[in-house]
């Protein structure tokens, strides 16, 4: 009996990386996924300033949060399509682990 009674703590430390890497995933992902969102938004936003005469960068960087919006960058056509481009940074380190692109493109108004 005694023996088995250590072995419920071994497996305990053996799951417990396990345990941390998956939620370092989930958490990357989660990540992402704001990222592909907030793109998504950010181009909708700047090509309604855009059909509008509005300052498209200025639209755009008014959806995100600071951190996306240090790594925006954004082209703006005169037909009013708009492109958002953002660079995902990974959790650990804060390096790029990747760069998502939105478009989207409003009729100009005047």
């Amino acid at each position: 009996m005694r023996d088995q009674a250590g072995q419920v703590s071994v497996e305990l430390v053996a799951l417990v990386p396990l345990v941390v890497a998956l939620a370092a995933m989930l958490w990357q992902a989660a990540l992402a996924g704001q990222a592909v969102w907030l793109a998504g938004s950010a181009a909708r936003a700047a090509a309604r300033a855009q059909a509008v005469d509005g300052d498209a960068p200025a639209a755009a960087r008014g959806v995100l949060p600071d951190g996306l919006e240090r790594g925006m960058r954004i082209r703006a056509d005169d037909d009013g399509s708009v492109e958002v481009r953002l660079a995902v940074r990974s959790i650990f380190g804060g390096g790029r682990l990747a760069t998502i692109s939105s478009s989207a493109r409003f009729e100009p108004q005047g």
